[in-house]
């Protein structure tokens, strides 16, 4: 019934200024202001999730709304920590001095290392 469904995801943030900036700007997406009011992050091969604003009603999400796969995730942190990009710290995960939670070396997953858009929701760049 919707396997041809051309699915997507959505999440919400509280300052759509501030989310097409960071996700333009830092993380260097494609960007469309959806004639709705929200904003569409393109990504390759044809895929996107909308942003839309919630203001004061927004609650961040508690859990990863937005992975992102890289062949480098060393060389992605670096970068992405060169244009301002905190990343999260949580006990735990095994972090080294990056934030990378190395879970390759011990046979626990993808290398994974997370931070936050300025509405608080968290994303992740990973490499298996």
């Amino acid at each position: 019934m919707l396997a041809d469904s051309a699915a997507f995801s959505g999440f919400s943030v509280n300052d759509l200024d501030a989310a097409r900036a960071f996700y333009r700007d830092v993380l260097g997406l494609a960007l469309v202001d959806n004639p709705m009011g929200m904003l569409e992050l393109e990504f390759p091969g044809g895929g996107h999730v909308i942003a839309y604003p919630k203001g004061e009603a927004h609650q961040p999400a508690t859990f990863t709304v937005l992975n992102f796969p890289v062949d480098d995730i060393d060389a992605v942190v670096d970068e992405l920590s060169a244009r301002g990009v905190v990343f999260e710290r949580y006990e735990g995960m095994h972090q080294d001095e990056k934030g990378i939670s190395r879970g390759r070396a011990a046979g626990q997953g993808p290398d994974i290392a997370w931070f936050t858009d300025p509405s608080g929701n968290i994303l992740s760049v990973l490499s298996s």
